[in-house]
């Protein structure tokens, strides 16, 4: 064997690199499709802060938008129902109308109380997340100090378990389609991001919405935590002689009407 032949590669070896190297390729370039598809433009490694002003205004906005335009098609839809003659048709605006209370969609004023639930202070927030060594663990070591969706939503079921007649968040009214879920820092709802505290009143007989928040299990769990000063989330209670509930005015989840028919 000839020195030039001792570097020449084996006839497998350039079988292998012959059909690896486009595999390679090919696999990479689906990995970068998959990326960009998944991402949507967005960067796939967000950094662990983001400027939570900004994303509240940008979404307020667009809610506010999309309010207006659903304002000026509901106006539109009541004009033109306003002009058809139809007996049926007028039966079942009465009929609407009886349920509008119901569904949220008048004011509500009576006495009732207001529970405000606050994230822990800043240092305390700050010491959990260098708990971790590599933040990868901080959703989790945050846990405990933050408030979550599940903590609002044991309070309002609480409170609807007590008789309350409206309830309502950061003074919006909440419906059967009202939706709250956590996004980032915040506390989505309506579409909308609110950062803590996070106030939620009630309409209804002050002493039965306390006893029923004390009788509930996860709202207690949610209590012992404030009362633990390693913890520190904030709770606070209070009965009001007078609580307002404004008319429900946001986005309801309707597709299309369909004319009805005799």
């Amino acid at each position: 064997m000839t020195p030039g032949d001792r570097n020449e590669p084996a006839p497998g070896r350039r079988l292998r690199w012959r059909v690896g190297t486009p595999l390679v390729v090919l696999l990479s370039g689906a990995l970068f499709a998959v990326s960009a598809t998944n991402s949507e433009g967005t960067d796939l490694r967000p950094g662990r802060y983001t400027d939570l002003a900004s994303l509240t205004e940008a979404e307020s906005r667009a809610y506010q938008d999309l309010q207006a335009e659903s304002t000026e098609l509901k106006a539109e839809v009541d004009r033109l129902t306003g002009e058809v003659d139809d007996a049926r048709v007028r039966r079942e605006e009465r009929r609407a109308d009886r349920l509008r209370g119901r569904a949220g969609l008048m004011a509500v004023t009576g006495p009732g109380v207001t529970v405000v639930m606050s994230d822990a202070d800043q240092d305390v927030l700050e010491a959990a997340v260098q708990g971790s060594e590599d933040g990868s663990d901080a959703d989790l070591n945050l846990f405990p100090f933050v408030v979550h969706q599940q903590d609002i939503q044991a309070v309002v079921n609480a409170l609807w378990a007590g008789g309350a007649r409206a309830v309502t968040i950061q003074g919006q009214r909440i419906v059967t389609t009202t939706g709250i879920k956590c996004t980032g820092s915040a506390v989505q709802l309506q579409g909308v991001p609110y950062p803590a505290p996070y106030t939620i009143q009630a309409v209804g007989d002050p002493a039965d919405l306390v006893d029923a928040l004390d009788a509930d299990s996860d709202v207690s769990g949610f209590r012992a935590d404030a009362d633990r000063p390693e913890v520190g989330v904030g709770w606070e209670l209070e009965e009001l002689d007078r609580v307002e509930a404004p008319a429900y005015a946001g986005l309801l989840d309707i597709d299309q009407a369909r004319p009805l028919r005799g």
